[in-house]
């Protein structure tokens, strides 16, 4: 599954500012807790800098228990034989929470009229760890609102600047080479924008006249061979027509004529693409498709009964079409003969007509055709001899034309063309 370009580096982003919220949170937790302490450990030094100086000289062993009595944080009791200062974090009773709270406590060995005492000194951390959590939702708060403010504007400037590619991209996909207008792309102030912008308009600029100059070409060609191919079949009817011919020759010249008759279809085919192309057919009108089948149906019976093909014909329901009537005969015509012409020997024809649609469903080969090349030109399928390929490119292009749909499919080796209005 493909995902747009400004999505996937949006999604990128992201996920990488996700990844440094998640690793710096903890870390930025950790590193304010143990600011904290450093700075509780200084205090509880200085409180006993304090107290060694101030107190301490004065200080009796009767006094100890006044002390302590009006010295809730701090205290002296009995000698613990400690050698040197030691901090460390400890739980303590708290009568007016009813739960044990933890503190930081300065444990120093003191003498107190030669007796051997320790200093204890202590800092309630619960008030730090509300201020530090504090802390950490305000920062979290912060990121948080920092991302999605980042993710808004990088979304809303990412449009922005990506708007003219889009502009581009969406101009590429509506232009077809058949078509007389050209892409417009906009002008930008991105150098990237512009080397593409110019590289796609040199681009269609040259298939444009390639294609110019093959249609010329087309064109002019068919009309030259009309003349030639006309004389040519004459002559071969008068060399036909001659009574001292012999089989062999007379075979032969019934061949010829066949390829005169097969290049004089084809040439006919190839101007009639050359002035759907150049809009030759632009007079529409509102018209029943019903009648176009009853105008040539005598013809195509004719053709069918050749090679023994039933036709099941449905034209009970009415069909409204505004259109061009040479062209919409034309696409009639070409669906019905390519119906008979790639059947088999006492195949069937099923043509109906509902509600915005026709269908033409015919016998015929037992394998699919190619739904992808079956409109192309000159496409014809593998075990096909009839025909020249152009007969379906130019129901294609008329249907293109107006704005119509045509459909393939194969079911029960039958091949169902259906034309959506």
């Amino acid at each position: 599954m493909t995902k747009k370009l400004l999505h996937k580096t949006s999604r990128i982003h992201l996920l990488f500012s996700i990844i440094i919220l998640i690793v710096t949170a903890p870390v930025f937790y950790f590193i304010t807790k143990q600011l904290y302490l450093d700075d509780a450990d200084e205090t509880l030094i200085l409180r006993k800098k304090e107290f060694l100086k101030q107190s301490h000289p004065q200080l009796k062993k009767s006094d100890i228990s006044t002390w302590n009595k009006f010295n809730r944080d701090v205290k002296i009791i009995k000698g613990k034989n400690l050698k040197k200062d030691s901090i460390f974090n400890t739980f303590y009773f708290d009568a007016l929470v009813d739960e044990n709270e933890p503190y930081r406590e300065l444990n120093a060995p003191i003498f107190i009229e030669r007796t051997p005492y320790t200093f204890t000194s202590r800092i309630d951390l619960v008030e730090s760890e509300d201020l530090i959590l504090s802390i950490a939702e305000l920062y979290l708060i912060l990121i948080f609102l920092f991302l999605i403010g980042q993710y808004i504007i990088n979304k809303k400037l990412s449009e922005i600047i990506w708007k003219p590619f889009y502009n581009t991209l969406k101009q590429i996909e509506a232009f077809e080479i058949d078509k007389a207008s050209k892409p417009k792309f906009l002008k930008t102030s991105i150098e990237e924008f512009n080397r593409l912008n110019q590289s796609i308009e040199n681009l269609i600029d040259k298939n444009l006249r390639i294609y110019q100059h093959q249609k010329e070409f087309t064109e002019n060609a068919a009309h030259e061979l009309q003349t030639p191919l006309a004389v040519f079949q004459g002559k071969l009817d008068l060399l036909i027509q001659q009574e001292n011919i012999s089989q062999e020759h007379f075979e032969i010249l019934t061949s010829l004529n066949n390829s005169v008759a097969h290049l004089k279809r084809l040439n006919k085919n190839l101007l009639l693409f050359s002035n759907i192309e150049n809009n030759t057919f632009i007079d529409t009108e509102s018209l029943i498709v019903n009648n176009f089948f009853l105008k040539n149906l005598d013809f195509f019976k004719e053709q069918a009964k050749a090679t023994k093909l039933k036709l099941h014909i449905d034209l009970s329901t009415k069909l409204h079409v505004v259109s061009n009537p040479i062209l919409l005969e034309i696409l009639i015509n070409n669906l019905f003969l390519n119906a008979i012409k790639h059947n088999i020997f006492s195949g069937s024809i099923h043509i109906s007509i509902t509600e915005n649609c026709l269908a033409f469903t015919n016998t015929g080969t037992n394998v699919a055709l190619n739904s992808e090349k079956i409109f192309s030109r000159f496409s014809k399928a593998a075990t096909s001899k009839n025909g020249n390929g152009l007969g379906l490119a130019i129901v294609k292009k008329i249907t293109d034309l107006n704005h119509w749909k045509i459909t393939y499919s194969y079911t029960n080796h039958h091949h169902c063309f259906i034309l959506h209005f």
